[in-house]
C-alpha cells in the first residue's frame, strides 16, 4: 500500500506529457532518474529554483522528462552551461546530468575544469560503459577488451576512473553506486546536491542493447546482478588486498573535503573590488 502514495510525491517532479520514455526495454537509465527524484525530494529541493541540465547521448534525455528549469544542451558540454548558470544565479541549485562518453570524451576539458574550480554544481554521470545512442562506439569508460562497435575485437585502452580523476582534478566530493544498489545511489544523490562545492556520483547502469549484446551478458537481470555481485562498499573494500578487488569497483561515498567554492570566491573578489 506505500508505494502508489510514494510514486504520487515524486510524480510532480515529471513532465507527465512527455511520457512514457523513449529508453530502451532493460535500460537501466530510468532507474537512476527515480533515484534523482528522490533525493530532490527528500532535500525539499524548489522545482522553481533548481535547474537541472544536461547534454547529448541517452541519459541526457533524462532533463526533458523532469518539471525543473531544464536544458537540454549540446554534445559535451552540459558543465559550461551549468557554469554559466551557477554564475548569474549561484543561490540556485544546479544538477548537471551527462553520459560516458558526453562527460568523459568530448566533455572531459569542462569536466576537470569544473571540479578544479570546485563550482558548486552536483554532477551525475550515467556510466553505462559505451555510447549507447550513436551506434555502440566505445567510450572512455568503456571496460578493457570489452566489444563495441568500434572494437570488434575488444577495446585496447585503459578506462578512466572518473572519481578519481575528478578527486584528483579538484572536486570536494565523490561517489559511486548502481542501479542494483538504488536505495545507496539516492542517498549519495542527495548528499552530493547538499554539498557545498563540486560534487560528483558516478552511477553504473546498464545499457542490455548496445553494450550487454555485444559482451553477452545476459539479460536486464543478469546485468543487474553482473553489478551487485562486482560491487563492493567502501567499508569492505577496505578490507580487502589489490587481489581480491581486482576485476570489481568500489561503492559509496568515496571521497569528502572542503575547500573555497568558486562563485563565493568571485563575489568576494567583486566586493574587495
Amino acid at each position: 500500500m506505500g508505494e502508489p502514495k510514494v510514486q504520487e510525491e515524486i510524480q510532480k517532479y515529471f513532465r507527465n506529457d512527455k511520457l512514457p520514455h523513449i529508453w530502451c526495454a532493460g535500460c537501466g537509465n530510468g532507474i537512476v532518474l527515480g533515484a534523482l527524484v528522490r533525493a530532490l525530494d527528500k532535500i525539499g529541493c524548489d522545482q522553481n529554483n533548481t535547474v537541472i541540465v544536461s547534454g547529448i547521448g541517452c541519459s541526457s534525455r533524462a532533463s526533458g522528462y523532469l518539471d525543473f528549469n531544464t536544458l537540454h544542451t549540446t554534445h559535451g558540454r552540459a558543465l559550461a552551461f551549468a557554469t554559466g548558470i551557477k554564475f548569474a544565479r549561484p543561490e540556485i541549485k544546479v544538477i548537471v546530468l551527462m553520459g560516458d562518453g558526453d562527460a568523459a570524451a568530448i566533455g572531459g576539458n569542462h569536466f576537470i575544469h569544473a571540479a578544479r574550480r570546485n563550482i558548486d554544481l552536483t554532477a551525475i554521470i550515467f556510466n553505462n560503459s559505451i555510447y549507447g545512442m550513436t551506434g555502440g562506439q566505445y567510450s572512455p569508460l568503456t571496460p578493457q577488451n570489452s566489444r563495441a562497435s568500434t572494437a570488434s575485437r575488444g577495446t585496447m585502452e585503459r578506462p578512466f576512473d572518473m572519481t578519481e580523476l575528478a578527486r584528483v582534478a579538484g572536486a570536494t566530493y565523490t561517489a559511486r553506486a548502481t542501479t542494483y544498489h538504488v536505495n545507496l545511489l539516492s542517498k549519495l544523490i542527495c548528499d552530493g546536491a547538499n554539498h557545498k562545492g563540486f560534487s560528483f556520483i558516478e552511477a553504473v547502469t546498464a545499457c542490455p542493447v548496445a553494450f550487454g549484446r555485444r559482451n553477452k551478458m545476459g539479460s536486464p537481470y543478469d546485468m543487474l546482478m553482473w553489478q551487485k555481485e562486482h560491487g563492493v562498499p567502501v567499508q569492505k573494500a577496505e578490507k580487502l588486498t589489490p587481489e581480491e578487488l581486482q576485476g570489481k569497483f568500489v561503492i559509496g561515498e568515496l571521497y569528502r573535503t572542503e575547500a573555497p567554492e568558486f562563485t563565493e570566491t568571485y563575489q568576494r573578489l567583486i566586493e574587495g573590488a
